[in-house]
């Protein structure tokens, strides 16, 4: 389909995906139209069997989450954020959260308010070294959205999660990576590159395997250990009829390199 808000980029050979937020004029900030052009370029990816996709945004911004000219202010007919969210937003979130493949988020300049918690919602977000993350909610009047109220206590601690939320403090990539935000932090010039081979290394991984991680890793935060101890029996059931781990124990012992699939 044609895009007017975002980029899709699919190489079919190494079976990446590069969703490009592209609205540079405004810090690619969120209007419906760009989550609905989203969605479909995440079904896109999918249905053309990618393994892994790239998140990033055109210009000098990943995202600067809402843009409010897409809303109305109008009295008695203002915009219902909790509306907005409940269908955009969150089914956003969640299906980036639930998506059965890595998805590695590129962060260029500014990450704000919903799009600092969408790069966060990404499995593994690389920073651009002039990149920075600010919870931008509170300057007006506004609570964190988009995951941002799990995402900052799991990752950072609930002493520095607060002081972000209510400072609304900016926090660059450097400090970023050293409290554990973000995966790596890497020079502005290589960040698209350096995703790129990351999700060439991804995408050739027992794909299968990567997505019973990521739902392990996140049902762990509210899964007692009993619980999580089934799941994991259960995920290894049900990875160990997979090609995937009969290719990787092949070869182990035949000493090559395995060949994945994603089966």
């Amino acid at each position: 389909m044609p895009y007017e808000t975002i980029r899709v980029d699919i190489d079919l050979s190494t079976h990446i995906a590069t969703l490009t937020l592209a609205r540079p004029d405004k810090l690619n900030s969120f209007t419906r139209a760009m989550h609905a052009e989203l969605r479909a370029g995440l079904d896109e990816a999918e249905a053309l069997g990618a393994r892994a996709i790239v998140l990033t945004g055109a210009g000098r911004g990943f995202c600067a989450g809402q843009d409010l000219a897409d809303l109305s202010f109008t009295p008695g007919a203002m915009t219902d954020l909790g509306s907005l969210i409940d269908e955009h937003f969150n089914p956003l979130i969640r299906r980036l959260q639930a998506m059965p493949l890595p998805v590695i988020a590129a962060v260029n300049g500014i990450a704000a308010g919903a799009g600092a918690n969408l790069a966060l919602a990404c499995d593994i977000t690389l920073a651009a070294r002039s990149s920075s993350f600010v919870q931008s909610f509170v300057k007006i009047g506004l609570v964190p959205d988009s995951g941002g109220t799990a995402f900052l206590p799991q990752r950072i601690g609930m002493a520095r999660a607060l002081g972000l939320a209510i400072t609304g403090d900016k926090l660059n990539a450097d400090e970023a990576a050293r409290w554990g935000l973000v995966w790596q932090v890497v020079d502005d010039a290589d960040l698209l590159s350096a995703a790129t081979r990351l999700a060439v290394q991804l995408a050739q991984q027992p794909t299968r395997a990567i997505a019973a991680i990521k739902r392990a890793m996140r049902a762990s935060t509210t899964h007692t250990l009993d619980e999580q101890l089934d799941l994991e029996r259960d995920l290894q059931r049900e990875l160990g009829a997979s090609h995937d781990y009969a290719e990787g124990v092949a070869a182990f012992i035949e000493k090559r390199a395995p060949r994945f699939e994603g089966r």
